[in-house]
C-alpha cells in the first residue's frame, strides 16, 4: 500500500501494520484524519488483510486532535460537523470486518483515547498515560468519548474521567477494563503484532463472522443476537475451512486455512 505523509501501512503474515506520525505528538489535525481515512478504505478492501495493529509514531500513541483547528471552529454548526466527520472515521475503524488492535506506545489523549476505544482491543506499555482532558478546555468529548467509554469502563468511571480531566496510569487502564494488557516499554509493538498473528492464522471466514456476531448482536436483544450467531454458524458450516478445521483436530495437527 502507498504510504502517505502522515500514515504508514505496511503488510507482514497477514496482518497490517498502520502507523500514524505527525510529530511531535501526532495531533488528529485535518490533513492527517485525510490520509486515515483514505488507508482505512484500503484496509477494508483488502481481502489479505486479516488483522490490524494500529500505532503512533515515536513516544506518543496520541495526544488528541488538533487544538488550533478547534480554536478555528465558528459557532455550533462548524462543532457539530467536525465532530461528526471525526466520528465517522472512528467508526470506521470500529466497523472494520478483521480485528483492529491498538498498540498504545505512550500518551493516549483526547482524540487519541477516543480512536484507542474505536479499536476492539488494546496493549499498552506500560508508561502509557490515558486522559480524556476534553473539559480542562472547556469544551467536552467529541469523537465518541462520552459514548464508548461508559461501555468499555461503565458510566461511573467514564463520567469521573470525563469531568475531571484526570490523567491515568496504563496498569489503572487495566483494571477499570480500558485495556487489554499491559506489557514493558518498548514491546507494545511487537506483543499487539503477536497477538495480531496469533489471530491472523485463524480462518479469515471465522474471524470476520466472530466480529459481525459480536458487533452487530450486542445493540440487540439477547434473543436477536442468538438468532443472528445460529445464521452466521450456519453459513460457516458450509465453508473449505469448517471441514479443513475439523479434520485437523481428528488428525491431531495444526490446520491450513484457505480462507474459504
Amino acid at each position: 500500500m502507498p504510504d502517505g505523509q502522515y500514515v504508514t501501512v505496511t503488510l507482514e503474515e497477514h496482518v497490517a501494520t498502520l502507523t500514524i506520525a505527525n510529530p511531535p505528538a501526532n495531533v488528529l489535525s485535518t490533513a492527517v484524519m485525510t490520509e486515515f481515512n483514505a488507508a482505512l478504505d484500503r484496509l477494508a478492501g483488502d481481502a489479505s488483510v486479516k488483522a490490524v495493529v494500529l500505532t503512533g509514531g515515536g513516544t506518543f500513541f496520541i495526544a488528541g486532535a488538533d487544538v488550533k483547528e478547534i480554536a478555528g471552529l465558528k459557532g455550533a454548526a462548524d462543532g457539530e460537523r467536525a465532530t461528526r466527520l471525526g466520528q465517522g472515521v472512528f467508526d470506521k475503524v470500529a466497523a472494520l470486518p478483521v480485528p483492529v488492535i491498538a498498540a498504545i506506545n505512550g500518551l493516549c489523549l483526547g482524540g487519541g483515547l477516543e480512536l484507542a476505544m474505536a479499536c476492539h482491543l488494546r496493549v499498552a506499555s506500560d508508561r502509557a498515560r490515558f486522559a480524556q482532558p476534553e473539559i480542562n478546555l472547556g469544551i467536552i468529548p467529541g469523537f465518541g468519548g462520552t459514548q464508548r467509554l461508559p461501555r468499555l469502563v461503565g458510566p461511573a468511571r467514564a463520567l469521573e474521567l470525563c469531568l475531571t480531566g484526570d490523567m491515568i496510569t496504563a496498569q489503572t487502564a487495566y483494571a477499570i477494563g480500558l485495556v487489554n494488557k499491559v506489557v514493558p516499554d518498548g514491546e507494545v509493538l511487537k506483543q499487539a503484532q503477536g497477538l495480531a498473528k496469533k489471530i491472523a492464522a485463524k480462518g479469515r471466514l471465522a474471524i470476520t463472522a466472530i466480529m459481525t456476531a459480536v458487533r452487530e448482536g450486542l445493540p440487540t436483544s439477547l434473543a436477536d443476537g442468538l438468532a443472528l450467531e445460529s445464521k452466521l454458524f450456519g453459513t460457516i458450516c458450509q465453508t473449505q475451512d469448517m471441514q479443513e478445521g475439523l479434520k485437523a483436530f481428528l488428525e491431531k495437527r495444526q490446520p491450513t486455512f484457505q480462507d474459504r
